[in-house]
């Protein structure tokens, strides 16, 4: 399959090939022809297989060849939940709709409302905006909707999530009856189906992924560690892999607390998190993406949209909440292609956590090999299902521990002196809990 046999015009081809594609992704196999006839689109599709590019195409060839836009108004509408996932959204469109002669503009939240009046004062092919913003600027009469033709939902699952529903409907209903309707999601969840009922009219169905499934290209794996240590052993691993690393923690302060952390362990880090100023997140954002920063700390909501080519490595330094997250965060590697690498740090805490994961991605998250690093890693989480073993596992019939002793911070030789790797890693305990 080729991108010339979805029928794609000779314009978009050439931007297609500039960015080195040569063959589409099965999500843009199978939305674009559907799209290009006028119809409405549900889609689940995993993080990093092409979906932007899936509805990017198709729109700009529906749109093009018909600029009459009109003051404060807009031909194609694109909702997304975050800024960072805008901005991609825009970057895409600017990329693929090079040889268009298409307006286009980006409205979010954070940043000064007025460049954005100006932008939509001359009217626009294509708007990209967060919902929030958006309705602000509907309600200061700086926008109208009554000439769109295109409605596109992204992330439809996480605006959900972040409670953007009551928004979302407010803006449908100011929308005109007459639009071709696209929504893209991770999943098809009840909620969604829900969501998509009054919006879309008799949609194709595209699902080109099993529900909640992890990306085959990514390897994971994961390290059992007490929570004081984790700091610790986050370090060794990115000194270990100087390659861009996208780190997820699950709170504001603690990715703070963390990015100071690294930074002075002579890692390249910065923060990125809801509490950060939209100049300050694109700022590292731009840094991480030009390498001129090793590791991005970021929390759940910022991530969403990070696309970094070629990313290596994601470790989840806290676990999510929510299952489902663990996917989307696993899911900025591996993209296009590409393989990757998931390293989750586990606290006796998150057990929990760790097996509501295994029983959503229904495989067990494989350990890691404990001789790669000079760590004591802590012992797994014993099975529930066999409670008699739980006090032998890793112990011999007396009860002595079977692991080496220099993994343990006990002397490892009858002169009483202790290991260097074990002594050098218990002794940082009370550190690394003050700093992560």
């Amino acid at each position: 399959m080729t991108f010339k046999a979805l029928g794609l015009y000779d314009s978009l081809l050439r931007a297609v090939e500039k960015t080195g594609y040569t063959e589409p992704t099965l999500i843009q196999q199978k939305a674009i022809p559907v799209i290009l006839e006028g119809k409405d689109v549900m889609a689940a599709a995993q993080t990093g297989t092409g979906k932007t590019a899936a509805f990017t195409l198709p729109m700009l060839q529906l749109l093009s060849g018909r600029t009459n836009t009109k003051r404060n108004s807009m031909r194609a509408l694109i909702l997304t939940p975050t800024r960072e996932l805008a901005a991609q959204i825009q970057e895409s469109i600017i990329t693929y709709g090079s040889n268009e002669k298409l307006r286009y503009g980006l409205v979010f939240g954070g940043v000064n409302i007025n460049p954005q009046k100006r932008v939509l004062m001359k009217g626009l092919d294509i708007l990209v905006a967060t919902p929030g913003r958006l309705l602000d600027l509907y309600q200061q009469k700086c926008i109208n909707f009554y000439d769109v033709e295109m409605l596109i939902l992204d992330e439809a699952d996480r605006m959900l999530d972040m409670g953007f529903i009551h928004d979302i409907k407010k803006i449908i209903a100011l929308l005109p009856k007459q639009r071709q309707n696209l929504m893209f999601s991770a999943t098809f969840s009840d909620d969604i189906r829900r969501l998509a009922k009054p919006i879309c009219n008799n949609p194709v169905e595209i699902d080109v992924a099993p529900r909640n499934s992890t990306v085959d290209a990514i390897s994971q794996k994961l390290y059992h560690v007490e929570k004081p240590d984790k700091a610790d052993l986050l370090c060794e691993i990115l000194q270990s892999n100087p390659g861009q690393t996208l780190v997820f923690s699950r709170t504001k302060h603690g990715a703070n607390n963390l990015a100071k952390r690294l930074n002075r362990d002579n890692i390249n880090s910065a923060a990125i998190h809801g509490n950060k100023s939209q100049a300050q997140r694109t700022k590292a954002l731009d840094n991480f993406k030009t390498a001129k920063v090793q590791v991005l700390v970021a929390t759940d909501i910022a991530a969403r949209g990070i696309d970094i080519d070629q990313l290596a490595t994601v470790v989840n330094f806290d676990l999510p909440h929510v299952p489902e997250d663990y996917v989307h965060r696993i899911g900025r590697t591996g993209r296009a292609g590409a393989t990757g690498v998931a390293i989750s740090l586990v606290s006796s805490e998150e057990h929990k956590q760790l097996r509501d994961i295994e029983r959503l991605i229904k495989r067990p998250v494989p350990a890691g090999d404990s001789d790669e690093f000079t760590f004591a890693l802590a012992e797994p989480l014993p099975s529930k299902r066999s409670p008699n073993k739980q006090n032998t596992r890793g112990h011999n019939k007396s009860g002595e521990s079977r692991r080496p002793a220099h993994r343990r911070g006990k002397p490892s030789v009858s002169t009483g002196k202790k290991a260097a790797s074990g002594n050098k890693w218990n002794s940082s305990r009370s550190r690394s809990a003050a700093s992560a």
